[in-house]
């Protein structure tokens, strides 16, 4: 496996990164085969997060026999350093590891920065050897360009993929100008984008860029191993079908990052609100069963309170968006099902 420096880290990593959210809807033993296989594989880069419910624990129990051979970035939430001691104290106990690599905060919706008690806490982590690097995720240009530009952070990871904006291109940009290690999230959309070869050679054009894949399968860890081995071009045939991509997905969509939920009435917004795409773009059965129909009717019951668009990075209306999901599905259902 090819690897390269994350920014200015001095962490060796490798360009195919494992995201590890997928992972917590599996088995406790098949997340091991998977964990192991990868690890097996050469890949050395592991991405988790507090808030991925047993994903941590999951990597404690396949990887901690060779903990000094892997590189581990998680997540904290915390919103007071009371909260932030415990996560931390969590994590390290179900990773099973006296350190972190890479520790970031989870989305926050302003950029910690010095003399805040939540950045200060990091520092002093840092400086006892719980931490080695600090980092930050986040979902907006804004955050990620301040987090950047201070020069507090030695990671930013951000959606990254075929279809971003000019805009995102900018950051990844800013990133390699400042030593800023860029971690790539959300290579493939949420989903949305179902040609992973196109989406890895388009990434594999940014040698400072590391994606995390996200990977619940071992069919999928497989694709990866085998197009980090041999990269597939960039031809004309793949940037048509990025141009396809582009129109098609183009302004207001969900990328299904979930940071809308919970929902006061249930409504699976991540899912729903992309609807139309995951019809169209994937195999549509499993998503006109009985079951599906009466998840999606639950838009019927939503009650605007606007929670979900407060909480949406991407600034969508998404009462208005879901409404539009379940009208299209409705129609698609009389047609398909």
């Amino acid at each position: 496996m090819r690897k390269i420096i994350l920014g200015n880290t001095g962490l060796e990593v490798t360009r195919v990164g494992f995201g590890a959210l997928p992972i917590q809807r599996v088995s406790m033993d098949e997340a091991k085969r998977i964990l192991i296989r990868a690890y097996e594989s050469g890949i050395n880069f592991f991405d988790t997060a507090r808030a991925y419910s047993d994903s941590e624990e999951k990597i404690g129990n396949a990887l901690s026999d060779v903990r000094k051979n892997i590189i581990i970035a998680t997540k904290t939430n915390a919103k007071d350093t009371k909260t932030f001691w415990q996560q931390l104290e969590t994590s390290l106990e179900n990773l099973k590891t006296d350190y972190i690599d890479i520790y970031q905060f989870h989305n926050p919706k302003a950029v910690p920065m010095q003399g805040d008690e939540l950045y200060d806490a990091m520092l002093q982590a840092k400086q006892k050897g719980l931490i080695r690097h600090i980092g930050i995720t986040n979902h907006s240009f804004e955050n990620g360009k301040n987090a950047v530009l201070s020069g507090l952070y030695e990671t930013l990871q951000y959606p990254f993929n075929h279809i971003s904006s000019e805009e995102d291109l900018e950051l990844v940009t800013l990133c390699k100008e400042k030593s800023v290690g860029f971690i790539a999230m959300k290579a493939l959309s949420g989903g949305l984008i179902t040609n992973a070869e196109t989406s890895f050679c388009y990434l594999w054009q940014y040698p400072h860029v590391v994606p995390i894949w996200g990977i619940q399968r071992i069919n999928e860890l497989e694709q990866f191993i085998e197009l980090e081995k041999n990269p597939p071009v960039l031809d004309e045939t793949r940037k048509k079908l990025i141009e396809q991509d582009k129109k098609e997905l183009s302004g207001s969509f969900c990328r299904g990052c979930g940071y809308c939920m919970p929902c006061p009435v249930d409504i699976p917004i991540p899912t729903a609100a992309r609807m139309k795409f995951l019809l169209r773009r994937a195999p549509y059965q499993k998503f006109v069963t009985k079951e599906w129909q009466d998840k999606m009717e639950l838009i019927g019951n939503c009650i605007e309170c606007n929670q979900c668009s407060c909480q949406c990075p991407y600034h969508l209306d998404t009462p208005a968006l879901l409404k539009e999901m379940l009208e299209d599905y409705r129609e698609f259902v009389r047609n398909h099902a």
